[in-house]
């Protein structure tokens, strides 16, 4: 029971990681909260850290209902997810920024950015969505759901962690550093979001057209 409960939390976690990237989110966050004091940017990175998890949880929760609410199949969606985390991938590899620059002019104007745009689009955007969404599909039990509910307040941890630790990780990387750790980060992501789709076309291609796969 506990080696299944380990396993369905590690999976949630590590499938989280990589595709939300709380790395890359920590220079995102200094600069919008480097006019704020201390005591109200840690306050920020805890509120973001909770909004995430309650994002997340709401589609773990959901995710079957919101799946045959609009008639979709999970390897339509795991196709769907591997491409929107495709070009998240993308923008990391070439070094794009995450955020227009209207929007984040917005985010340094508003008083709270730990919804948006921290917890949403920025950390649990559409490509962490899609994983919890899947990942749920595939939940039978209530072991499953609760190792998925504790892999995914883990990475919630993780993520305050960094947003706290960040100010010193920035320093001693250097902003030269977190990038190029964003770059392997893209690459690593890109791999997942082909075998996203690799899945999903497998999926797709055994529920419409079974006799192909025989």
């Amino acid at each position: 029971m506990w080696q299944q409960l380990f396993s369905y939390t590690i999976g949630m976690f590590v499938a989280l990681f990589p595709i939300a990237n709380p790395i890359g989110a920590v220079p995102i966050f200094y600069t919008m909260t480097a006019d704020d004091t201390k005591p109200y940017r840690l306050k920020q990175a805890r509120q973001t850290s909770i909004n995430v998890v309650l994002v997340l949880v709401t589609f773990l929760l959901a995710g079957k209902l919101i799946l045959s609410f609009f008639g979709i199949s999970l390897g339509i969606l795991q196709i769907a997810g591997g491409l929107i985390v495709a070009h998240t991938a993308w923008e990391m590899v070439t070094a794009r920024q995450r955020l227009t620059e209207s929007e984040h002019q917005e985010a340094v104007d508003k008083d709270d950015i730990s919804f948006t745009p921290m917890a949403v689009p920025l950390i649990s955007g559409p490509g962490a969505i899609g994983v919890v969404i899947s990942l749920s599909e595939r939940a039978n039990e209530w072991l499953a759901y609760a190792g998925c509910l504790v892999g995914i307040a883990a990475f919630g941890l993780s993520l305050y962690l960094f947003l706290v630790l960040g100010e010193p990780l920035i320093r001693a990387m250097g902003r030269n550093g977190i990038g190029a750790m964003n770059r392997v980060l893209g690459f690593l992501i890109l791999a997942i979001a082909v075998q996203l789709i690799a899945e999903g076309i497998v999926a797709f291609i055994q529920q419409s057209m079974p006799s192909l796969l025989r």
